[in-house]
């Protein structure tokens, strides 16, 4: 039976795993046993997905990004050049935590910029963008643009990628015309 996703003949694919239909798999990468790519995703050069990761469909991760254990992208999400994340907040080389791995969460669409870094047990919500070079230490709300060490936010973010500006607790993308709505609680939602 013919693959329906490429992988570059330098890549390395664990069995048994999941890659979806049209997906794109490129040089120097591993994806190991036991791990879920939805269909149309690209996985740049020397990328590592680890076992049990699962990512959604139409994944985009540049080169140089280890993807591990407890690491959940759903679909659409962006992950930037280098960008890293961590899977247990107590490392030691002498002491196995793999009991301890922590879940990260990267919600629909979420993009996360070059060389940032994701503590584990972090949730980057829907939309929400991540600065290059961010240390992000906790959760990330829907349509939050941060940026630092440690992150904080700095803006908000369209659905489309472009900054949006509150005028009271309303806002309206002046590229897609998306309207938001952002409570007492400086979380924001989409209006439909």
């Amino acid at each position: 039976m013919e693959k329906e996703y490429f992988a570059h003949e330098s890549s390395y694919i664990d069995e048994p795993c999941k890659i979806g239909k049209g997906t794109k798999i490129w040089h120097f990468s591993h994806i190991m046993s036991n791990s879920e790519i939805g269909q149309n995703c690209n996985i740049g050069q020397n990328v590592v997905i680890s076992p049990g990761v699962k990512l959604g469909n139409g994944v985009k991760i540049q080169n140089n990004v280890s993807v591990y254990t407890g690491v959940v992208c759903e679909d659409d999400v962006f992950l930037g050049p280098s960008c890293v994340f961590t899977n247990v907040i107590n490392p030691r080389a002498f002491v196995e935590r793999k009991d301890e791995y922590k879940q990260t969460l990267i919600k629909k669409g979420a993009s996360l910029g070059a060389n940032c870094t994701i503590v584990c047990g972090s949730t980057i919500g829907k939309y929400a963008l991540v600065g290059a070079g961010a240390v992000v230490t906790k959760d990330v709300p829907d349509y939050w643009t941060v940026a630092g060490s440690p992150a904080k936010k700095i803006g908000y973010i369209c659905e489309c990628g472009i900054k949006i500006k509150f005028e009271s607790n309303n806002a309206k993308c002046e590229h897609c015309g998306k309207e938001y709505i952002k409570d007492e609680n400086d979380l924001v939602k989409e209006i439909d």
